[in-house]
């Protein structure tokens, strides 16, 4: 059956994951790409670099491949979503550095749409908001302030996000090169009506967008093209010709490499933030307060069949291709044992902090939000700041360090009651990835505060699992999306176990410190 190759183009660096049959991670490259910061607030990527780590990373296992004589029968993508590439496609030249979801220099442009009224049109239309971490504002400053050489109107103009600038290339670039995206990275714009997952005429008015600009909006699951790339020397030989089938945003593929293939599940991610989504099944939720909407994915003609969205019917009964998620994100997670770590000193390395934690039965009334760049779900207050309340002249580090994990947990389960509140499906299973999902002790308090149970899969590469599963499912390695979740399996799973009252007492704590964290900035 051969190998897929899931190229996971990341916010901090580029991986190439070899996934093979059995759905298990064999081989992985990774090459770490530069960040720029022009100005407070800006953050950039060069396209250029992101292209040559993915060619890097194809050739070193490509390679291994080819030394193998193992063969590759489809790549998938997956990508940071909401950053915003600009190029020609008569050369392929870049037009300006990569705009990353983290900049905000867009902050008075969004402001002045809603202050306009806006914001109901854009909500309903897309399930998200207002806000510079999406893509639509980004074109329309670099249309109105970014001195592009190229005019509005000039047909080789195109913008898109990550994967739309990796399968052009990947495809032939200005020899034929696909200039295609799917409903996951598209629905991240602010240009997508997520009902009819088509580009909004009505949005590109708004924000100013050229349509034509903009990439085909394609399934998720579905040949795309066929790999025309440069000369990666042993790896051309493995690589050339390979489809490529499938394309998932990076917190989208990590949902399905998860197997949250039926509604009310729910995945977390523990990164620099962490980035819930629950599946809210084949039918558009509204946009409910504190959270956005996503397209999961379009499986098109690979969905498969599995049992009916409440779990009662028989095998058999046809799936939905489009599923919905609900998401939410928060902006310092892991950031805040790197802080714990660079700012304060009180740890060495970040792998220290789950045995400081356990050190202490509790963290001594002690609680710190970590809102050292704002709050996002459900609060999405860019106003609030990082606060430590209840220290005591007990209070020594293991207790910042417990109260740090236990922010984790109470930051997720801000975000799963609001999704439990919004859900038209109970919430059932929270699988756990990233790289604080190895410690137990965030674990078991994640399944007492979200009150599910909460599994750390055997492999945490969940988001190149996703996208390679799906491009695999598209070429026929697997048959379906239920052979799929078959193949997912759990390394351990934490059960709640503490009485209700007691996990609300700890939590409202929480509650009060977020509430004195907030309109802080000014």
């Amino acid at each position: 059956m051969g190998n897929v190759v899931a190229i996971d183009a990341g916010t901090t660096g580029v991986r190439a994951v070899v996934v093979d049959e059995r759905a298990r991670v064999v081989d992985v490259a990774y090459r770490e790409i530069t960040q720029y910061f022009p100005r407070p607030g800006w953050v950039e990527h060069d396209p250029v670099e992101i292209w040559d780590a993915v060619c890097a990373t194809l050739a070193e296992v490509g390679g291994r491949l080819a030394e193998a004589r193992d063969t590759v029968a489809a790549i998938g993508i997956t990508n940071q979503r909401e950053t915003l590439v600009a190029f020609d496609r008569a050369d392929g030249r870049p037009l300006h550095r990569a705009i990353v979801w983290q900049d905000r220099r867009t902050a008075d442009i969004c402001a002045a749409l809603e202050q306009g009224g806006h914001l109901p049109m854009v909500r309903e239309r897309t399930g998200l908001i207002l806000d510079p971490y999406f893509t639509a504002t980004k074109i329309t400053y670099l249309l109105g302030r970014g001195q592009l050489a190229l005019s509005p109107g000039d047909p080789n103009l195109a913008f898109g996000t990550v994967d739309s600038w990796l399968l052009w290339n990947l495809t032939g670039g200005t020899d034929g090169g696909q200039f295609a995206t799917d409903p996951s990275n598209a629905s991240r714009t602010m240009l997508l009506d997520t009902a009819t997952l088509a580009w909004s005429a009505d949005l590109c008015a708004l924000f100013g967008v050229p349509p034509h600009t903009l990439p085909d909006v394609r399934p998720s699951a579905g040949r795309f093209g066929v790999a025309r790339l440069p000369d990666l020397g042993a790896a051309s030989a493995v690589l050339h010709g390979v489809p490529v089938s499938g394309v998932l945003g990076d917190q989208q593929a990590a949902l399905f490499g998860q197997a949250c293939l039926d509604p009310g599940m729910v995945k977390v991610t523990y990164g620099t933030g962490s980035f819930v989504l629950a599946n809210a099944g084949p039918d558009r939720p509204a946009a409910p307060d504190g959270l956005t909407v996503s397209v999961a994915w379009d499986l098109g003609a690979h969905a498969g069949t599995g049992p009916v969205p409440d779990g009662a019917g028989a095998d058999g009964t046809a799936r939905a291709p489009v599923a919905y998620a609900l998401e939410g994100s928060t902006f310092v997670s892991g950031a805040a044992i790197q802080w714990l770590r660079d700012g304060l000193g009180l740890i060495d390395s970040a792998a220290e902090i789950g045995l400081l934690a356990e050190s202490v039965g509790d963290s001594g009334g002690v609680t710190f939000v970590p809102a050292l760049a704002g709050l996002g779900s459900p609060w999405w207050d860019p106003a609030a700041r990082g606060i430590i309340t209840g220290i005591t002249r007990g209070t020594g580090k293991a207790q910042l360090a417990r109260a740090c994990v236990e922010a984790m947990a109470f930051q997720v389960r801000d975000m799963t009651d609001a999704m439990r509140a919004a859900s038209a499906y109970p919430l059932s299973a929270l699988r756990a990835d990233g790289g604080a999902a190895a410690m137990d002790l965030l674990l078991r308090l994640q399944a007492e505060q979200s009150r599910m149970p909460v599994a750390r899969p055997r492999s945490t590469e969940s988001t190149a699992l996703g996208a390679a599963t799906l491009a695999g499912l598209a070429e026929g390695m697997w048959g379906s999306p239920d052979e799929l979740a078959g193949l997912w399996g759990a390394a351990a799973q934490f059960e709640p176990e503490l009485p209700i009252e007691l996990t609300d007492a700890v939590y409202a704590g929480w509650q009060r410190a977020v509430e004195r964290s907030r309109g802080w900035a000014p």
